[in-house]
């Protein structure tokens, strides 16, 4: 919710996250096979279920030697209970000893309306998994990935340099621009 309120700050829109509701409605399952389906029915669910315009996304890393996992298992890699830590761990460990260590992180953001429409919004940003962690900054998989191009991984970035070049900043960038320009 802080990188969407640092990201959507100054449009005419007003956040509200699901805890600030006066009840929490049920959480969708994160059973479909694409980002795009994951983030499009949570939003959809949303939507329905408060009767307000809902943002939601699913995200994840993909790594190519690994044939794209963890990709929309990225949370649930090992378990539902495994911290980030336990995760990371185990990615290095399915890693060690290779030299193809090519990745990619996706997000797809959706906006939902409770009368059906859904808009969606794509972003990746490519790079490498990283020998051991580095910074303490994110969340998830955010030490482990070098971004292409830039040497530190998304660990060792401020807020505002991931939202400026990571999926998700990239996804968010075009609802933003999609909400500015919507008329209401």
């Amino acid at each position: 919710m802080a990188e969407y309120r640092r990201m959507l700050g100054g449009l005419a829109v007003e956040l509200c996250s699901l805890d600030q509701l006066s009840s929490r409605p049920p959480e969708p399952p994160e059973d479909a096979p694409t980002f795009a389906e994951n983030a499009r029915d949570k939003a959809l669910s949303y939507a329905r279920e408060t009767g307000m315009a809902t943002v939601a996304d699913d995200a994840g890393l993909e790594v190519e030697a690994l044939g794209g996992a963890p990709g929309v298992h990225s949370r649930r890699f090992i378990g539902e209970e495994a911290s980030a830590e336990q995760r990371n761990a185990h990615l290095l460990a399915l890693l060690d000893g290779r030299d193809d260590r090519a990745a990619r992180f996706v997000c797809v953001t959706a906006l939902a309306y409770p009368d059906g429409r859904v808009q969606t919004f794509d972003g990746e940003v490519r790079g490498e998994i990283a020998l051991a962690p580095r910074g303490s900054g994110g969340f998830g998989y955010d030490p482990l990935f070098v971004v292409a191009g830039d040497g530190r991984t998304m660990g060792e970035l401020s807020g505002e340099e991931k939202d400026a070049i990571s999926h998700r900043g990239l996804a968010v960038a075009q609802l933003r621009a999609y909400l500015a320009s919507e008329p209401r």
